[in-house]
């Protein structure tokens, strides 16, 4: 049973959380050329998600999240799906690679970033998915208070 509300995990999770939101979002721009990407970034957001849901609770996490976890997951394969799309357009084979420069903050967009960012929304859909059952299979075998008699 997971009881939140000790003062040391909800500090930790309020400092840590956006930390490693904010390192994952790294992971998963630095990929491309370096180790990284959209699984390992998934991962680490997940993990601040779990950090803050053992902290604060399923409906804190949930408030925060502000979508469900499953429908993270379709997302992140919808994302996969349209970054195919761009090489079929200019007539390129399946899956092969295309590149854009925004101008403006001079970032180079590509068709592996999308996938990425796709990748990275079925990674932390499906743990947080997981997670969050265990959590809800947990509250659902504790007996209730009120029914349980004391039996010397």
């Amino acid at each position: 049973m997971i009881k939140p509300g000790t003062l040391i995990l909800t500090v930790a999770a309020r400092l840590l959380m956006p930390l490693q939101l904010l390192f994952s979002v790294f992971l998963l721009l630095r990929g491309h050329d370096e180790p990284g990407g959209g699984f390992i970034a998934g991962l680490v957001a997940a993990g601040a998600f779990a950090l803050y849901l053992f902290a604060f609770g399923r409906r804190a996490m949930h408030a925060i999240l502000k979508v469900s976890p499953r429908d993270l997951v379709g997302m992140g394969l919808l994302f996969g799906v349209l970054s195919t799309l761009p090489a079929w357009w200019v007539g390129d084979p399946f899956f092969t690679a295309q590149w854009w420069t925004i101008p403006i903050i001079d970032f180079k967009a590509s068709t592996p970033l999308i996938f990425d960012i796709g990748v990275y929304l079925v990674v932390l859909g499906s743990v947080l998915t997981a997670i969050t059952a265990l959590i809800k299979n947990d509250h659902e075998d504790e007996p209730d208070p009120e029914e349980t008699t004391w039996n010397p």
